[in-house]
């Protein structure tokens, strides 16, 4: 399929409802044996990737950068790191995923830079100078101390002092990812003009890095203290409530300026991701309408370990907040705990059946497919500063980023390297590689291959709408909801208990109910129809035809 061919009429809102597969370079395959991942190893492997029945990938950052936030702090916004590739390699990678019908989705982080950016290292030099106001400034308090309470997401103050303009900068980050101004209208402009160039070598859209942190309160007001049920007193950041730092009122006059710009490349799309304190509000009002995001996600099912209670009220909420918006809903990335952990392994498959189940698009991580659990890492092995700052509370994000693995060769298939990998591999997942799982009916990776074709030739799950049914109609443990397009009803049901089995009967909870029948899930998740009534036993699912 052409890029042409993705692009057409047709397709210009193929994202909505779609399968986004996360692919994090560094961990993903390694084609030139330096123990890194790296873009041609993407390429190599991109045949897999579509054979899973996803609709796009998305990249995590793969940019020039010092990478003390692998990629997250961007050096130069328009080329690849050498640990990489090249920009080169990055079109063969548009060009190969494009042949395979696949979309491609690539970061950006435009809230921050790296301070070795050359904005800021000119912005860092004087007061005077033509990128001095492109950072955010502010001068000391008459006792020298910071110009407010704000704190960073990785411990200690959102406040570095600079000796040369003997002022502090704002890094709601580490100190070596100073905040941009976008109160600047020339910081905005720049950012736009980033945006573009990737558009130009045929990126089908963007994930936004934060997209709530663009602007802070210019008045430098302190942030008020948080709840005391909101703290981790791991975590310095989580004592405040981040009113003042982050998410501003100009943040979604911005967005609509990015809006604007992806509508003059028809069929792109945007992702958002949302951090902050009103995380599925502001996923409302950032994806409301036709003139800001496509769709956001928040971390409210990315910390979910499958209780129904608490999966549906994340969903109420949002269902309230969000008339005219659409979410993307992910149980994993490279920020959290793997679902398979969370939720347990038993329960991988479960948990990907509920996810397929929900109105909005979906987002899958590397190795999810397999039931990867979070890899277990001595301190010693850890890269994240996250993790090396808050440890051993808070262990950091490493865990869920380790080596993909393909085989039962050297490094499980994903480096030939004989050096030490970036991240080491966990000795539980070379039982569980592609290779191990690929020709196996009743293995994982099968059973997610076919979740996802029963998924995408059903085209009331991708688009239609979302009914849930409150917990008290249902028996304890189970989660419910009706999907409807047109005349097609469909009753998705699963039983997130671990004990009781439930006989349910589909008449009792939807009205207007001739009969059913079920979609054939895979044989290890499938409810069992008895007469009228299904058996939903603990682990168990079903999509429910009705009429």
């Amino acid at each position: 399929m052409t890029l042409s061919q993705l692009r057409s009429g047709e397709d210009l809102e193929w994202w909505r409802g779609a399968a986004i597969y996360q692919i994090y370079p560094r961990s993903f395959m390694d084609a030139n044996g330096d123990g890194i991942g790296d873009l041609p190893g993407i390429t190599m492997r991109l045949d897999y990737v579509a054979s899973l029945g996803v609709d796009a990938i998305w990249l995590s950052p793969f940019f020039t950068s010092p990478m003390k936030d692998f990629g997250y702090d961007v050096a130069d916004y328009r080329n690849v790191d050498p640990m990489f590739g090249t920009l080169d390699d990055f079109c063969a990678l548009i060009v190969r995923a494009h042949e395979l019908g696949l979309r491609v989705i690539i970061d950006q982080v435009l809230s921050h830079s790296s301070d070795l950016h050359p904005w800021f290292q000119e912005s860092r030099q004087n007061r005077h100078n033509a990128k001095a106001d492109w950072y955010v400034w502010a001068d000391p308090k008459p006792d020298g101390n910071a110009p407010n309470n704000w704190m960073a997401a990785f411990g200690g103050r959102a406040w570095t002092f600079d000796s040369r303009r003997r002022q502090y900068y704002l890094h709601n980050f580490l100190p070596s990812q100073p905040d941009l101004n976008f109160h600047n209208p020339q910081v905005q402009r720049a950012q736009l003009d980033n945006l573009r160039f990737w558009l130009e070598l045929g990126v089908d859209g963007f994930r936004f890095d934060v997209v709530n942190y663009y602007f802070h309160d210019r008045t430098l007001i302190d942030n008020p203290p948080a709840a005391p049920d909101r703290v981790n007193p791991a975590n310095p950041q989580s004592y405040q409530c981040q009113q003042h730092n982050i998410e501003q009122p100009e943040n979604l006059t911005f967005l609509e300026r990015i809006r604007d710009l992806l509508d003059e490349y028809p069929g792109t799309t945007s992702i958002g991701e949302i951090a902050g304190d009103n995380q599925l509000a502001t996923m409302a009002a950032y994806t409301a309408g036709n003139t800001r995001l496509h769709m956001a996600y928040t971390f409210d099912l990315l910390g979910s370990e499958g209780d129904a209670e608490q999966l549906y009220q994340v969903l109420a909420r949002f269902d309230e907040l969000g008339d005219n918006t659409w979410p993307c809903w992910s149980l994993s990335n490279h920020d959290v705990v793997r679902s398979a952990s969370r939720w347990s392994e038993p329960r991988a498959l479960l948990a990907l059946t509920l996810l397929c189940s929900l109105r909005g698009s979906l987002g899958f991580y590397q190795g999810e497919e397999l039931g990867l659990p979070e890899a277990e890492l001595a301190f010693e092995d850890l890269r994240d500063p996250f993790g090396i700052n808050l440890w051993p509370e808070i262990k950091g994000r490493d865990g869920s980023r380790t080596p993909m693995p393909w085989d039962a060769g050297v490094n499980s298939g994903f480096s030939a390297s004989s050096e030490p990998l970036w991240l080491p591999i966990d000795p539980r997942h070379p039982r569980l590689t592609v290779e191990a799982q690929e020709n196996d009916p009743y293995s994982l990776l099968t059973q997610v291959r076919q979740l996802l074709h029963l998924r995408t030739a059903e085209e009331t799950l991708r688009r239609g709408e979302q009914h849930l049914l409150p917990p008290d109609t249902l028996p304890e443990n189970v989660f419910a909801l009706l999907r409807t397009l047109g005349e097609r009803r469909l009753l998705c049901l699963a039983n997130l208990g671990r004990e009781q089995a439930h006989c349910i009967e589909p008449a009792a909870l939807v009205e207007e109910v001739q009969d059913w029948h079920p979609l054939h899930l895979p044989e290890p998740i499938a409810a069992q129809r008895t007469d009228d009534t299904l058996l939903l036993a603990p682990g168990k699912a079903a999509w429910l035809v009705l009429s």
